[in-house]
């Protein structure tokens, strides 16, 4: 009986795609992602990725972290911006990939949300687990059977019913977190196909879940000091303001 032959990796790239990097040095790269850019390759996606654009500007990453995620400590959504950080070395990989697991970065984003927020500040604390039906998608449980998932928030401004900019300081990592949990009180992110009503949003430009990853904390692997990186906020997101901004001035002379 013949054993079937193992699956072979795909050949990773690298590809000339523009970064906007923060921060590097010999350890680390710092970039602030821009929306519609999946962060590493899958098997049926090996493009077009942050990796692909990493191994194009840093050519000694090698397999670091493995072959389809060579340097990636952590990842945002295709359609989420904001600060990722990424590891040139194996020292840096490790001490990183510790520091996420043991919870000792700090992570800020900024959203937008529907309606208004009727808690200015909260803590949501809710287990998140993949909905058995469709395999996209997370949502909460009260059950054991989840992950256990916090995230504490701030409504920082708000637009009168339309919508709410909020704060959200994730403390666990689960995939989807911040979308699932601001679904779960009821104020899904404006823009987001998955767990809101994003076609409603397209009268305000919007056509991604708006969701920026604002400012990322950790520890320096190789000096031990604390490091913040902020990253700007996109010009989609500041469009999406101004429009409902404008929305709500025409609607107030009607």
């Amino acid at each position: 009986m013949e054993m079937p032959d193992k699956p072979t990796l795909p050949q990773i790239e690298p590809e000339n795609i523009p970064l906007d990097i923060i921060y590097e040095d010999r350890d680390i790269i710092v970039i602030n992602k821009q929306p519609g850019i999946i962060t590493h390759p899958i098997p049926s996606h090996t493009s077009g990725t942050i990796v692909n654009a990493v191994l194009y500007h840093c050519t000694d990453l090698g397999g670091i972290g493995g072959i389809l995620r060579p340097g990636i400590v952590h990842r945002l959504d295709k359609d989420t911006s904001g600060v990722m950080v990424i590891a040139k070395n194996d020292l840096a990989h490790q001490s990183l990939t510790k520091q996420f697991k043991d919870r000792l970065t700090e992570k800020t984003y900024i959203c937008l949300v529907k309606g208004a927020v009727e808690k200015k500040e909260g803590n949501i604390e809710i287990n998140i687990v993949r909905n058995p039906i469709l395999r996209v998608r997370m949502t909460t449980t009260a059950s054991q059977i989840g992950k256990p998932a916090m995230t504490n928030y701030k409504v920082v401004r708000q637009f009168d019913d339309i919508a709410s900019l909020v704060l959200a300081y994730p403390k666990t990592g689960r995939t989807h977190q911040i979308r699932v949990h601001m679904k779960y009180i009821g104020h899904p992110l404006m823009g987001d196909e998955v767990y809101g009503r994003a076609k409603e949003d397209i009268i305000f430009g919007i056509n991604r879940q708006m969701l920026h990853a604002l400012s990322l904390s950790f520890y320096h692997p190789r000096t031990n000091e604390r490091v913040k990186f902020i990253a700007r906020i996109p010009t989609d997101f500041k469009q999406a303001i101004q429009s409902i901004h404008a929305f709500i001035a025409q609607k107030c002379k009607l």
